[in-house]
């Protein structure tokens, strides 16, 4: 299991994306405005995402 860092952008549930913004020890906390849908979506800004539930689509090192 490859853990997301600060920056990186993830995918998770269904297609949702975020920017990670904090890394715990067992999830990320990712900030959903990232979305171009974000305003037709009526959810909350953030999230917590455990490490086992999302997938890393872009590294913050590339």
């Amino acid at each position: 299991m490859t853990i997301a860092e600060v920056g990186n952008i993830i995918e998770f549930k269904d297609g949702l994306q975020g920017i990670v913004e904090k890394v715990n020890e067992n999830s990320v906390i990712v900030d959903l405005t990232y979305m171009e849908n974000f305003g037709e979506l009526e959810i909350e800004e953030k999230t917590v995402i455990n490490h086992k539930r999302y997938t890393i689509i872009h590294s913050s090192e590339n």
